[in-house]
């Protein structure tokens, strides 16, 4: 059976061996030594890996938060920060690299073992979530925009094929001919909607199925989703669907249950 690996960035090789002595009693390949971000995307295009863990901190002048946006725009293989510090400051910095969990030192055996085994079930999940959604997507094409100008077609499949980024106005209307003003019009017309407004129902509708169907955090949901706070997805949310996100989880839960 083919074993997880994971690529563990840390500087401080001590850390880093004890990190992988608790991996690989759990099952995993572990790779370590590896001190700066250019050996770090050296290893990732030349691995096959499940997942990066990342000091932030790293030797040489290097900065795993570089390594994060690396990742990040590679998309693929997801990633943890290992770091000393929780402050605001520290946080700021990384939320827009939206990495898939934080560790911080010093951490306990089971900080570790339960931090990578979620993160990992998480990332599957979303991956055969992704592949529904896509399916959905397709169905809803052929069914609900057959009308539609070919213009808006290509609009609305860069709208799903980029759900969890932050989109603008500017972006949708340079993939067609028309001033911006002609765009919106045209696509209240054929859509019944404001651009705004349909991906706003999009990315609600993504996160209605992440909440129902994995453990990751609401605040995670909102950043994966491209918000910009929680408070802005929690409110979003609520105007779309009548209920706050964790009351939506709750009763979703007890209707299952």
């Amino acid at each position: 059976m083919h074993k997880p690996k994971i690529l563990i960035v840390e500087d401080e090789l001590i850390i880093a061996k004890d990190i992988s002595n608790v991996l690989e009693n759990e099952g995993y390949d572990t790779i370590i030594g590896i001190t700066t971000v250019k050996e770090a995307i050296l290893q990732i295009e030349n691995n096959e890996l499940s997942l990066v863990l990342i000091d932030i901190n790293l030797s040489d002048n290097s900065d795993g938060v570089e390594l994060g946006n690396y990742l990040l725009k590679k998309e693929g293989i997801p990633y943890i920060y290992i770091t000393s510090y929780s402050d605001n400051v520290t946080l700021d910095r990384v939320k827009d690299t939206r990495p898939h969990g934080i560790i911080i030192k010093p951490f306990k055996t089971s900080d570790i073992k339960s931090t990578v085994y979620i993160v990992l079930n998480n990332f599957k999940q979303n991956a055969l979530l992704s592949k529904k959604l896509k399916s959905s997507d397709n169905v809803e094409k052929k069914d609900d925009i057959e009308e539609v100008p070919f213009m808006l077609k290509k609009v609305i499949e860069f709208i799903n094929e980029n759900i969890d980024e932050r989109i603008n106005i500017q972006e949708l209307t340079a993939l067609t001919q028309w001033s911006q003003h002609h765009f919106i019009k045209n696509f209240a017309k054929y859509l019944k909607s404001t651009p705004y407004q349909y991906i706003l129902k999009k990315k609600i509708e993504k996160a209605k199925i992440l909440i129902t169907t994995s453990d990751l955090p609401i605040s995670s949901i909102a950043f994966t989703l491209g918000f910009s706070s929680y408070s802005n997805f929690h409110n979003a949310f609520k105007r779309e669907t009548g209920n706050h996100p964790l009351y939506f989880r709750q009763f979703k839960k007890e209707m299952n249950t």
